[in-house]
């Protein structure tokens, strides 16, 4: 069954690096495809898909294959400042994961794709043997402030699994590989489990 939310002509921007819901991306836009892309976010309010690239580049380059996963996430403009003519720094926010039915390049080499959307996580408590992994990400946002470089949007949610995980796998120094398998799991207590696993195994968490 389709969501209301399901389009078939979403605006992709393949990316390496994997975006979470609720999660910040910072982008350097200076292609005229992404520039077009972005006026007419802002313009129309409208949203894109940030998806990653298991293969190519992210700047075009002519006859380079690409290969991108079947699963993102969907983004809107936040803010966008003008640094130099022909440079946007663009601020967003992650929504909501989708998959792709297919893609398709158009002529100025924008990717489009038939998305349909994933349902969001469920809000969940991290069960109690969670609470070092909690913790963890509590005293991490705290260091991290103190260097005014906290990665992470506000309002922060320490009591929704699937929230303290996401944050827990954008920080966390692992191939985007996994991050691409973590994101995609429909449930967050089995993903802040094996986030709080690898934790441990670092010694991050005892």
């Amino acid at each position: 069954m389709s969501s209301p939310l399901d389009q078939a002509d979403l605006p992709l921007f393949p990316l390496h690096t994997v975006l979470f819901p609720a999660g910040l991306l910072n982008l350097k836009v200076f292609e005229a495809r992404y520039l077009d892309l972005m006026a007419r976010c802002v313009r129309e309010q409208s949203l894109f898909g940030v998806v990653a690239l298991r293969q190519g580049p992210e700047v075009r380059q002519a006859n380079e294959p690409i290969d991108l996963e079947r699963r993102g996430v969907v983004a809107e403009v936040m803010d966008v400042d003008s640094v130099q003519p022909g440079i946007l720094q663009v601020r967003c926010r992650g929504m909501h994961r989708f998959e792709l039915r297919s893609t398709e390049q158009q002529a100025d080499g924008l990717w489009v794709g038939d998305a349909r959307m994933v349902d969001d996580d469920a809000v969940i408590a991290p069960d109690p043997s969670m609470h070092g992994t909690v913790r963890g990400l509590v005293n991490a946002i705290a260091t991290l402030r103190l260097q005014s470089a906290v990665p992470f949007l506000e309002p922060f949610h320490f009591d929704d699994a699937g929230w303290v995980a996401n944050r827990w796998c954008e920080i966390l120094p692992i191939p985007m590989a996994a991050k691409q398998r973590l994101m995609e799991l429909e449930d967050p207590v089995v993903r802040l489990r094996l986030v709080d696993e690898f934790l441990r195994s670092k010694g991050v968490v005892s």
